[in-house]
């Protein structure tokens, strides 16, 4: 993993761990003031964890004892606190601190090694980097123009449009994976983008880039000396990826392999790729093995872009102005 990436994750980290505890201290003040029975009680417990300390360091044969009956009487007093902020119309777990990861506390660590948290923090920092380095403008629905389609091109394209607008909004790890295709200058970029502009500001990751980019750059990876795997661990496991131009790659064996096998390793871990390419069903089955051409066309969701080249609509249109 990248340093810069990993420092960056490990400041957000510890920004969200103190943010929590601030945000806990807040509250304890809060509710110190408005219900004072807890406080009596939170002060009662802070006295049994010094009682704790005496009983442990003085020992003797009652020792044991006198440790199970404290942290009985412990338990039954966190309850009457947690009884208490019901009563007066909060949560019972108000006074414990919300940390964004309860498994390891906003620490990012858990068992002596990375929290899933950590990783997926990595993951949205390594996208957003790799997107930025796109130099891609997000699109959005709004700039997609159907006036560029007629007669039952333009029925298509609705649909499409209608379809890729309700997939962003109501987007999960879940969702289903699409296969746009057709020619040239007919939308498919524009609306992988606009569901890309959707999906990250609902907070997931996505990872946007064009097929030859994310394959040069697992080659480079695999057949570096540290044969690193950054790139196609971040290929595998982003919540949305986008390939972008499929059929563009040169065809080699170690690239049909990758490709295969992003996207059965996606497929099998339920999360949603979305492909496109300027490709028909007959160019796509005679370029890629049957495996490969079975996922696509038969597990993805595929569309076919119809009409005419927009950027040539738009080119002439300028042209003539």
């Amino acid at each position: 993993m990248d340093n810069d990436i990993l420092e960056r994750a490990e400041a957000i980290m510890s920004f969200r761990r103190q943010s929590a505890m601030e945000q806990n201290q807040r509250r304890i003040e809060e509710i110190n003031r408005k219900i004072p029975q807890i406080r009596e009680i939170n002060d009662a417990l802070f006295a049994t964890g010094r009682e704790l300390i005496r009983i442990i360091t003085s020992g003797g044969s009652t020792a044991q004892q006198q440790i199970e009956q404290l942290q009985q009487n412990n338990l039954g007093a966190q309850e009457m606190s947690r009884q208490l902020l019901i009563q007066n119309g909060y949560p019972a777990d108000y006074l414990d601190v919300q940390f964004s990861c309860k498994k390891c506390g906003d620490t990012g660590y858990l068992h002596g090694s990375f929290c899933s948290c950590f990783n997926e923090l990595c993951g949205k920092l390594s996208a957003e980097r790799l997107n930025h380095n796109t130099q891609l403008k997000l699109s959005t629905f709004d700039t997609f123009s159907l006036s560029y389609y007629q007669g039952q091109d333009r029925i298509t394209m609705e649909n499409i449009l209608r379809y890729t607008e309700s997939y962003a909004h109501s987007f999960s790890r879940n969702s289903e994976s699409i296969l746009m295709f057709g020619g040239t200058g007919l939308g498919k970029t524009h609306l992988s983008l606009a569901i890309a502009d959707v999906v990250l500001k609902k907070g997931f990751s996505v990872l946007y880039d064009s097929i030859v980019n994310i394959l040069r750059r697992i080659e480079k990876e695999h057949f570096s000396r540290d044969h690193d795997t950054e790139m196609i661990d971040l290929v595998t496991s982003t919540d949305l990826l986008i390939l972008d131009d499929l059929g563009t790659e040169y065809e080699s064996p170690f690239y049909n392999s990758t490709i295969y096998n992003i996207i059965n390793t996606r497929l099998n871990h339920g999360l949603p790729t979305i492909i496109s390419t300027n490709m028909n069903y007959d160019a796509i089955r005679r370029r890629y093995e049957d495996r490969v051409v079975s996922r696509l066309t038969s597990v993805y969701t595929c569309f076919e872009f119809k009409g005419k080249d927009v950027r040539l609509q738009i080119k002439r249109n300028n042209t003539k102005k």
